[in-house]
């Protein structure tokens, strides 16, 4: 445990990410004690809602999660566009053991009819509304945000140039400055060749990670 300050103490926080890919494994490795520990879990979307359900029943700790471009619009009167169990964080905040973690769902506008796809500008839109609740953590935490999580990478950190579905969003680059959280939690890009792409880079001091298709990690 690290002490903080008058705001509170911070103590670590063992944390399973999961984005984008079912992995089959994860249907014998929680049963199974791998994720001993874990306290908290974070969707970075396109995962299909039964999968974060089956997570959050084994490993029986709160989930944080944004919907991705191929997941269904939010209804609310719709139990299908939800996960069970689970909080859709996306522009919201919420605090788990002094965490403070915000979420930032979809990504960038590739196709007219796109569910979950933005512009560049409305994605700053989207962005400009999360202010007021970031405004009230400093405040009342000394501090706006600790964990960022987003379906789509930042602009031209971990995205992909070439392909238009992939491009980042830059209003992502923006509230990770505003914000200044320690951590950025991303998926939607498929990185496969491991010893080639960077996993992990900075924007200030916020650290972005792609958590495809998990990964587990203490914050």
């Amino acid at each position: 445990m690290r002490r903080g300050s008058f705001y509170g103490t911070i103590s670590d926080v063992k944390i399973l990410a999961v984005s984008d890919q079912v992995i089959d494994r994860m249907y014998t490795l929680a049963p199974g004690g791998h994720f001993q520990g874990v306290e908290l879990t974070l969707g970075c979307g396109d995962l299909p809602y039964t999968y974060l359900e089956y997570i959050v029943t084994m490993l029986n700790v709160p989930m944080y999660y944004v919907p991705g471009n191929h997941d269904p619009k939010f209804d609310i009167s719709d139990k299908l566009s939800k996960a069970e169990g689970g909080s859709n964080l996306d522009l919201k905040t919420d605090c788990h053991k002094n965490v403070l973690v915000g979420g930032f769902g979809g990504c960038i506008r590739y196709r007219p009819d796109g569910v979950n796809q933005y512009t560049q500008q409305e994605a700053y839109a989207r962005a400009f509304q999360m202010l007021p609740q970031l405004l009230v953590n400093r405040i009342r935490h000394g501090r706006a945000m600790d964990i960022l999580i987003s379906h789509s990478p930042p602009y031209g950190i971990h995205d992909d140039f070439y392909d238009p579905a992939h491009h980042g969003l830059k209003a992502l680059n923006w509230l990770a400055r505003i914000a200044k959280p320690r951590h950025h939690l991303h998926g939607h890009t498929h990185f496969y060749r491991n010893n080639l792409e960077p996993q992990e880079t900075f924007i200030g001091t916020t650290k972005v990670m792609n958590v495809y298709p998990y990964k587990i990690l203490e914050v």
